[in-house]
């Protein structure tokens, strides 16, 4: 369940490029030239201006799209930026609140040449960060209560780990891979014995977890990838035998275009490639047997909320989720209009003003 959180980020967090923001270097070129021809004619209309989206969602990137107006939001005089931050009125919902399709989520009321040209930068934060909310969100409800692993890093551009970790965390991620990705809350990224520390010991899942958790285990939870030979029990069994307790969970990763090595003996009514429910009981099963009931198991590759729903339905005893690139698929676009000009309607067709009661004035 996302968290809806009260207290405003300070925009020193965000570490906007406030220079080329306020030039409309990120901007589509027609607002930074609506801005300019405004000033040049001395036409300082008062508007205010609406923004929603169009699906049931979780709201993200609200903090950072403030943070954009408070240091954007101005203009040019005598070589000086002049902030005009006080002269408007900003009325806005908060991080993790569920939205509604259409519903108002922020209001700017103000001199429209001082903010014209930051439209771009706030809906663009406001589309990611939603993104990112409303997909977590939405695995962690199908999890019930079991761990979200938030793996995603791989599969975008660096530069978006901070904001995109900040909005899974906040929609109940309990654990990110990257630094990057927990530094707005002060955390530390967290991972598991990869296959590539397995390669550069020969092959050697042992070998490999063994060195890693003499490093890591007072830091972190070990956790080791056991697909390596594509034979998860047997490897498995080897690592909780070696590790011990130092050991927290073994992760099945098995490729999507393999079926794993227990498995050989009965396929048949089942989809046996992956990670498949067969085989995160069988997995299950022997660690069991063997006096390995702590070792949690963790699985990923190719989860999405529906596989996740799938599983738990089946009671398959999973104890967390690695989930990456389905959390950064889809769209969560937002709009701004020009809903009233100097206290009058004024909107384009289709559009009209939408006041929401749930607004909070932004000091």
């Amino acid at each position: 369940m996302a968290t809806r959180v009260t207290a405003r980020l300070d925009p020193a967090v965000f570490r906007l490029p406030v220079e080329r923001i306020r030039q409309g270097y990120y901007s589509d070129a027609y607002f930074v030239y609506t801005k300019a021809v405004l000033e040049a004619e001395g036409h300082h209309p008062r508007v205010t201006m609406q923004v929603f989206q169009k699906k049931d969602s979780v709201l993200g990137g609200i903090d950072e799209a403030i943070a954009v107006l408070k240091l954007g939001a101005g203009r040019e005089a005598d070589g000086a930026w002049l902030s005009g931050w006080d002269e408007l009125e900003v009325y806005a919902l908060h991080e993790g609140d569920r939205i509604a399709p259409r519903e108002t989520v922020m209001v700017i009321e103000g001199d429209y040449s001082l903010f014209a040209h930051l439209e771009t930068v706030y809906l663009g934060s406001l589309a990611r960060r939603s993104l990112i909310m409303r997909n977590v969100s939405e695995v962690v409800s199908a999890a019930r209560g079991k761990q979200i692993l938030y793996f995603p890093a791989r599969h975008d551009h660096w530069l978006v780990q901070t904001g995109d970790g900040w909005s899974a965390h906040i929609a109940g991620a309990i654990g990110v891979s990257t630094d990057a990705q927990a530094s707005w809350w002060g955390g530390r990224g967290m991972g598991t014995v990869p296959h590539g520390l397995i390669a550069a010991y020969g092959g050697d899942t042992v070998r490999a977890a063994s060195v890693f958790a003499e490093h890591y285990h007072r830091e972190m939870n070990i956790t080791v990838l056991v697909d390596f030979q594509n034979d998860s029990i047997h490897t498995a069994l080897e690592v909780a035998r070696a590790l011990g307790p130092k050991l927290w969970g073994v992760r099945l990763d098995t490729s999507e275009d393999l079926v794993d090595r227990s498995l050989w003996g009965e396929m048949g009514g089942f989809r046996p490639t992956g990670v498949n429910p067969k085989l995160v009981e069988k997995v299950r099963a022997a660690l069991d047997r063997a006096g390995f009931p702590e070792v949690k198991i963790v699985v990923s590759g190719g989860f999405t909320a529906e596989r996740i729903r799938e599983f738990e339905a089946a009671e398959i005893p999973v104890d967390a989720y690695g989930v990456g690139s389905s959390l950064i698929r889809g769209d969560n676009d937002f709009t701004g209009d020009v809903v009233r000009v100097d206290g009058r309607p004024c909107a384009k067709d289709g559009r009209h003003y939408s006041p929401n009661p749930r607004l909070e004035r932004v000091e």
